[in-house]
């Protein structure tokens, strides 16, 4: 159980069982949610170079939560980090240049207020890391983004240290470290630690969020701080220390301190936790290709901040094997495709629950190119080190998912 009187709680104390826990239920507060985007150009093909730089963004994230990790509780003995991605050199001298929305991501963003009084942000809610951070109304490179001007703030207190991110595919941001009042929709938490940032380059510059709340633990946070919601749990702030999503085209939906039964049916599958390295992690899953099981044992880790779904060199190839007609057409970007005219059937399962399926439209990203009959998978290849596997909105686009640090659980659930 979550320990809502200690800060130990963050680094975890997990049983990696993984069977499905009962339903909870409660109130909590809605925050509507916005989609921005897609990898799928205009004109129905994949898009090939955003996918390149999400697959560099996603694997540099969760390479430096593992550098996170050993920093705040270290690493157990023989985990090897994988290295960080670099961007291909063509793409290189690209992002050198003056840079429009070209990153074409899917991504869900909702309002966050912070100060007192609260100042208004957009921002991409992020279960593969830990930390928050907006623009500082003192940075100079920041684009269009709103900005925290700390001088406004009653309640804002300057801190001690640096905040640095970089993904190695032209975004960056660098700034201070503070804290504040936060309030999501209306869930206030006092002193939360966070970045106002000084400095942001390529990508975020250009990104339709003004910042990021990452909602993983504390191990892997690069601020070392317990995160918001955590916090809002330890301060009673909510009734529930759960947070679920919907993620859709339209009427996408967080909700903080329960799950909202309007918008699933039957009982949330939990599963619980099987790391205690900071993510929500599930164990036991098995990748499902046309009704047959084509992977099992998957270290799973559910993050709302990757675009697609990525695995392990081996068990990517094992899962495609099952597609006929598919192949490898970029192996240095782990890019697969199969034949458009034959989409198979796709699914993820974890020990003793149900079936969980990935509608053809998700797993299919359009022609690699235009007149190709290969169409692009949701399926990738990303080395984020011991062979787990990242499923990202590719999955959650079809279930209601919800975040449980009471139980130390990831549950589904059948939308509604």
């Amino acid at each position: 159980m979550f320990c809502k009187a200690s800060l130990l709680t963050v680094a975890l104390a997990l049983l990696a069982t993984a069977s499905p826990i009962a339903k909870e239920t409660g109130t909590g507060i809605r925050i509507p949610l916005h989609k921005r985007g897609s990898l799928t150009k205009a004109d129905g093909t994949f898009d090939r170079e955003a996918a390149i730089l999400h697959r560099i963004k996603v694997q540099n994230k969760h390479v430096q939560n593992m550098h996170n990790l050993q920093r705040n509780v270290g690493l157990r003995e023989g985990v090897v980090i994988p290295p960080f991605l670099t961007l291909p050199e063509g793409m290189q001298k690209r992002q050198a240049l003056p840079l429009t929305d070209q990153s074409s991501n899917l991504e869900w963003t909702g309002s966050v207020q912070i100060g007192t009084p609260g100042q208004s942000f957009v921002i991409d809610f992020d279960t593969g890391s830990a930390d928050l951070w907006v623009p500082s109304s003192n940075c100079g490179s920041c684009g269009s983004h709103a900005e925290f001007d700390s001088s406004s703030s009653s309640t804002y207190q300057a801190g001690s240290g640096s905040f640095s991110i970089s993904y190695q595919d032209g975004s960056s941001a660098e700034g201070d470290v503070a804290s504040d009042t936060v309030s999501v929709a209306g869930v206030a938490v006092t002193d939360q630690t966070f970045s106002p940032v000084t400095t942001e380059s390529g990508e975020f510059q250009s990104d339709p969020a003004d910042g990021l709340m990452g909602m993983a633990f504390q191990a892997i946070s690069s601020l070392g701080a317990v995160p918001y919601f955590f916090n809002a749990v330890q301060q009673n702030a909510v009734s529930q220390g759960v947070f679920s999503f919907k993620l859709a085209g339209s009427g996408s939906e967080l909700y903080i301190g329960g799950t909202d039964s309007s918008l699933y049916t039957g009982d949330i599958e939990y599963h619980s936790l099987s790391s205690n390295e900071g993510y929500w992690q599930i164990g036991s899953g098995s990748a499902i290709v046309n009704g047959q099981t084509v992977a099992s044992s998957l270290e799973t880790i559910i993050d709302s901040g990757t675009t697609l779904m990525y695995g392990p060199s081996d068990g990517v190839s094992q899962f495609y094997s099952a597609i006929s007609g598919s192949q490898e057409y970029d192996s240095s970007n782990g890019l697969w495709s199969f034949p458009c005219d034959s989409s198979p059937t796709v699914a993820f399962s974890w020990e003793n629950g149900q079936t969980w399926s990935i509608s053809a439209d998700d797993f299919n990203l359009g022609p690699v190119s235009s007149g190709s009959d290969q169409c692009q998978g949701a399926l990738g290849v990303s080395d984020v080190g011991e062979d787990r596997w990242l499923l990202g909105d590719t999955l959650l686009l079809n279930v209601y998912a919800a975040f449980s640090a009471d139980q130390n659980a990831v549950g589904f659930a059948a939308l509604a």
